[in-house]
């Protein structure tokens, strides 16, 4: 009980401001361009969401954080509809402040080629910035490392263009 009550006074003391001080104006702007810069090469589309807290309904859960903030992630991919892609190619990149946690999820199209093995990788590369508050350096390393897989596995070819599916900019909650 005192776990859940450390974890609840965690995610409700963070609010959307927290999100906006981790994420300031200028770095949102850059991962915008980093984002728009990486669909020019690829077919994919990357979506990032960086989340303060934790909505009630998922603190008073009796999984381990590391489930919840996965779950929650899955739920975000959804909401977001980062599935509903022309390629089922999309990527979430998913942040939140609170655990100081990282999350990727991709659809099918891109799960499918990339071996569970990278994925681990790739987040264990990305933890330690994370975990020491560096959200910018994690987050353009996240955004470089999700943009080399699709650009390996979906490349654009000369003359082709990727439309916009979905929204460039940060999503901050």
């Amino acid at each position: 009980m005192l776990t859940k009550l450390k974890r609840l006074f965690r995610h409700r003391w963070l609010d959307e401001r927290a999100a906006a001080r981790a994420i300031p104006p200028a770095l949102l702007a850059q991962l915008t361009r980093s984002v728009q810069s990486s669909e020019q090469r690829h077919s994919g589309e990357i979506r990032i969401c960086v989340e303060a807290g934790l909505p009630l309904s998922y603190l008073w859960r009796n999984s381990p954080m590391s489930e919840i903030s996965r779950m929650r992630a899955l739920s975000m991919f959804g909401k977001l509809r980062v599935w509903d892609t022309a390629h089922n190619n999309g990527v979430l990149i998913y942040l939140l402040l609170a655990e100081q946690a990282i999350e990727i999820v991709a659809d099918r199209g891109l799960n499918d080629k990339v071996p569970t093995a990278t994925w681990q990788a790739l987040l264990n590369d990305m933890r330690g910035p994370f975990q020491r508050g560096e959200y910018e350096l994690g987050l353009n390393l996240a955004v470089k490392q999700v943009s080399d897989l699709l650009t390996t596995h979906f490349p654009l070819v000369a003359g082709e263009s990727n439309p916009n599916e979905l929204p460039d900019a940060p999503l901050l909650r």
